[in-house]
């Protein structure tokens, strides 16, 4: 079993894809590890981000997603094009999407001792720490 952690930010779905090993989930370093929606105004952009993720899950035999739950107000929100992206891979047939809040991830990585690969990217950790979530 695939899984993908995502972490949205600005207009980039941050990815990190892991697969499930006896000793726990196994990180695989993809040359992807960000898709950008453009201008989140125009159809065509909004399309194509949905094209180049459904592509992306698809070739990577993704099934099971988590996401990084954002705030909806306040001073930490999420801005719209973040919502408008998790809509769009919510809405991928044969896709199950989890959302997972920012304190369960904390509280997990308290809990578990989590050492990131080293070839995973700093930015990449959050969206690390979703789908290791989905193992849990």
């Amino acid at each position: 079993m695939r899984v993908c952690g995502i972490e949205l930010k600005s207009n980039e779905a941050i990815l990190v894809v892991l697969e499930a090993a006896e000793d726990g989930p196994v990180y695989i370093a993809l040359p992807t590890r960000k898709i950008t929606l453009g201008d989140s105004d125009k159809a065509a952009d909004v399309t194509d981000f949905q094209r180049k993720i459904t592509a992306f899950f698809k070739e990577n035999d993704v099934t099971k997603v988590a996401i990084k739950k954002r705030a909806k107000k306040g001073k930490f929100a999420g801005g719209p094009d973040t919502f408008k992206m998790e809509a769009l891979i919510q809405v991928i047939p044969d896709l199950e999407v989890q959302l997972v809040t920012p304190q369960a991830l904390a509280a997990m990585e308290k809990k578990q001792d989590i050492i990131y690969p080293n070839s995973l990217m700093k930015y990449q950790e959050v969206a690390y720490l979703a789908g290791v979530w989905l193992f849990k």
